[in-house]
């Protein structure tokens, strides 16, 4: 697979076609058997599927799996269980004094004022409990950043690749650009915004501007803000 990759890099380079500088980081990478990224395979691949006819590789056919036959086994015939007899025993109810008739009108008298006690106890709380609720903001509700930007991680090193990404909420383009720690530029590019109004780029840390170690700034300007992040370089 490197070996491919190889041979593509070296008959981009030979026809001028892709980034020089991304293609020669690859193909470096590649002879000395370090670790290219997903990023670089996949730069590499575009250009070749488009600049030298290499056919986009299809995936394997997924075979669908074989449900078994279920056999569903036949009720077996129960007996009907049969009911048994009951008999009703009338029993007479109990006689009540005339002391235990009066003691239990004072009982129901005070229950039912116990009972107004306890409503209106819980109207007021229910009334409290109307206000406080609503006080609550709605959890669902989301808020969406116009302008995004981001990095694939928070430090790098000389000639490594930055790969840059982020939505905006526009149309047309983004201008990205990173400076160094005096505020110098060292990168600019300006970007088509794709569908969604995504956007991403490859980035490599050297060159002019790259001499010193130091916290990097990576912008963003749509036409209507702009955004920006850091990362740490070490040179």
């Amino acid at each position: 697979m490197t070996d491919d990759l190889l041979d593509d890099v070296k008959a981009l380079l030979e026809k001028d076609f892709g980034d020089d500088r991304i293609l020669k980081q690859i193909r470096r990478a590649c002879e000395n058997n370090e670790v290219v990224s997903n990023f670089e395979r996949n730069y590499v691949r575009k250009l070749a599927e488009k600049h030298l006819g290499r056919k986009p590789a299809t995936p394997a056919p997924v075979e669908k799996p074989v449900v078994p036959d279920v056999v569903i086994p036949e009720p077996s015939i129960q007996t009907t269980p049969s009911f048994q007899k009951t008999q009703t025993i009338r029993r007479e109810p109990p006689r009540v004094s005339s002391g235990s008739s009066k003691n239990s009108k004072v009982m129901i008298g005070v229950g039912v004022a116990a009972l107004a006690v306890i409503i209106a106890v819980a109207a007021s709380f229910s009334g409290m409990s109307n206000v406080t609720t609503g006080t609550v903001n709605n959890p669902t509700e989301t808020v969406t950043e116009s302008l995004t930007i981001q990095t694939d991680f928070t430090s790098y090193n000389k000639k490594d690749i930055i790969s840059i990404n982020g939505v905006s909420d526009t149309s047309g383009s983004v201008n990205l650009s990173i400076e160094n720690q005096k505020g110098e530029l060292v990168w600019a590019e300006q970007l088509s915004l794709k569908s969604g109004g995504r956007y991403s780029t490859l980035a490599i840390a050297g060159g002019s501007g790259w001499e010193n170690s130091g916290t990097y700034t990576v912008k963003v300007d749509n036409g209507a803000e702009t955004k920006s992040s850091t990362f740490s370089f070490t040179s």
